[in-house]
């Protein structure tokens, strides 16, 4: 595919010039004219985004805030991103927050200093409401188009991208009752987080769907971190009292869980029967059957792309919502050997 300078070069004109004419903006000779949309026919040219915002002297950069970069479930986000990002032309500025609220706030005054076109953000985790003011604020500063993903404030006025989450906590508790399990626990993430609430709320109704009743003893408040959840389950494990199964409420969690079984030489499938939020692929990698819910996490960085370009173009459009869908992948460990 052509660039905007080879179009220029084979047309014998600048790139300023190729790019008033793709934007129909300023004086532009009949004769240069010509020329360029020879080359474009021709060449079945077709202008990337960058090209057309040359003459507006607008950015080509986005700016992209997540909160773990080391995180696998980001990196399919991000990478999904980048895909659309090049497609289209685009630049992007990585940020990773380590899920603090001062470090968001810090890249975001960053990315209003580099005059970035549109941001792409998965908030940090904790947030009080006065924080959550503040990073509201800071959005609303930088006066471009916003895109959130995975984890969307209450009120939000920006494009969103997000997961069922209701329903994922919903599928996990259900498939695990439907395996034949009584007792069930889970362990929940950060409670300040709208995602975390929503995925407790569906585990909830489905225990109560069909008549279960969930004890206290087996809530466990993590925070989505692999550390508290492996901490909570060590606890649990000394307590001598294992529930006869549990819901994970995302990767890290799961992980965190796992690592405290192996530890203690449980057996997920035959001792404790599991069900988690989100797919760990080093699992199936390495032949663990790990049942999970899992969702298309490339393209929810593909559609969060998208929605920002849409926004570009229809800057007082409605608010864009895209709910990525759920899908319930029963892999053996939802249910106990007996």
């Amino acid at each position: 595919m052509l660039t905007i300078k080879e179009v220029a070069e084979l047309a014998g004109v600048s790139k300023s010039t190729v790019s008033r004419v793709l934007n129909n903006n300023g004086y532009v000779s009949n004769e240069a004219r010509k020329k360029i949309e020879k080359v474009i026919k021709e060449h079945q040219y077709k202008p990337s985004a960058a090209a057309v915002s040359l003459s507006k002297q607008e950015s080509s950069i986005i700016g992209v805030v997540i909160p773990e970069i080391d995180n696998p479930f980001f990196a399919e986000v991000l990478k999904g991103i980048t895909e659309m990002a090049d497609e289209n032309g685009f630049s992007l500025i990585f940020c990773d927050t380590q899920n603090s609220g001062e470090k968001e706030l810090k890249a975001l005054g960053m990315l209003e200093q580099q005059r970035v076109r549109g941001v792409i953000i998965t908030p940090a985790m904790g947030y009080g409401l006065e924080s959550i003011d503040k990073i509201k604020a800071a959005l609303s500063k930088l006066a471009v188009p916003i895109v959130v993903v995975d984890r969307d404030f209450d009120y939000s006025e920006w494009d969103t991208v997000y997961f069922q989450n209701y329903e994922s906590g919903y599928l996990a508790a259900e498939s695990l009752i439907k395996a034949g399990n009584e007792r069930i626990g889970i362990i929940l993430g950060d409670m300040q987080l709208k995602i975390a609430r929503e995925r407790y709320r569906g585990f909830k109704d489905a225990m109560a769907s069909y008549h279960k009743v969930i004890c206290d003893k087996d809530v466990w408040k993590g925070d989505f971190t692999t550390d508290t959840a492996y901490d909570l389950m060590k606890q649990m494990i000394a307590s001598g009292d294992l529930p006869d199964a549990m819901v994970t409420t995302n990767n890290r969690t799961s992980m965190g869980f796992l690592k405290a079984m192996v530890e203690a030489g449980i057996t997920v499938g035959k001792d404790i029967a599991v069900v988690g939020i989100d797919l760990i692929p080093t699992l199936d990698a390495l032949g663990f059957h790990f049942s999970c819910v899992s969702r298309d996490t490339e393209e929810m960085g593909k559609m969060a792309m998208r929605l920002l370009m849409r926004r570009m173009a229809e800057p007082d459009g409605n608010r864009n919502i895209w709910v990525v869908p759920c899908k319930l992948e029963l892999k053996g460990s939802e249910s106990k050997r007996r």
